[in-house]
């Protein structure tokens, strides 16, 4: 039997995923929420001034949405070891049960399995954790990175979300304080669990994608 694997992209992932895979789809994990907890001084941010970037924290009766990318047998090691650097500053791999979207090109094939993913916990050097917002955004404007601005990535985020029709609270209110943006109205039909988006009602299941390799940086 062929060796694939999907991987679940909640951040940067979900726009840049930087590897070869044979499928993304849209999906959500359950029982995860995504928060800006996790200090950033390789990508958003440098060693003393770190930026913020997202990681998962438990939260039962959470649904977060983001991009899974299924990965064949050939590609999986190197794609991999890719992404262990990548996500060197403070991520490890867990396996979480994935749910995809209910694309009809997908459901024919299979509507939930597990996927890998990369997160930070609290016992990592570059953990920051909870904060108020407005802290969250001051630290925001004021961190860079070699791969940019940790207002970049605060506002890219925000909009692949919105593109495949996911909520979140806590990603909507963090980009209107750094964009300067007026909060994203709520649709209580799209928020599933605390804060961390269920599907938008009524958006398209596109149909799975096949893409190359994309620019590398998180």
């Amino acid at each position: 039997m062929d060796r694939e694997a999907w991987i679940f992209g909640y951040g940067s992932l979900i726009w840049r995923p930087a590897f070869r895979f044979e499928r993304m789809v849209p999906g959500y994990i359950t029982g995860w929420a995504r928060r800006f907890w996790q200090g950033s001084t390789d990508h958003r941010g440098v060693p003393g001034a770190p930026g913020r970037v997202v990681t998962l924290i438990p939260s039962p009766g959470a649904l977060c949405w983001g991009m899974a990318y299924r990965v064949g047998e050939a590609e999986l090691d190197e794609v991999l070891r890719a992404l262990d650097h990548r996500e060197k500053g403070g991520y490890a791999r867990h396996d979480v049960p994935l749910h995809l979207a209910d694309g009809a090109a997908v459901r024919a094939e299979i509507t939930a399995r597990s996927a890998i993913v990369y997160l930070a916990t609290p016992d990592n050097p570059d953990y920051l954790g909870a904060a108020p917002l407005p802290e969250i955004a001051a630290q925001v404007l004021a961190s860079h990175g070699p791969s940019g601005s940790n207002v970049e990535y605060v506002l890219r985020l925000a909009d692949a979300l919105v593109a495949m029709g996911a909520h979140d609270e806590h990603v909507n209110e963090l980009a209107a304080l750094v964009g300067h943006r007026a909060p994203r109205p709520v649709d209580p039909r799209t928020t599933v669990g605390p804060s961390c988006g269920g599907r938008a009602a009524g958006a398209a299941d596109g149909p799975p994608t096949e893409l190359g390799t994309r620019s590398t940086s998180s």
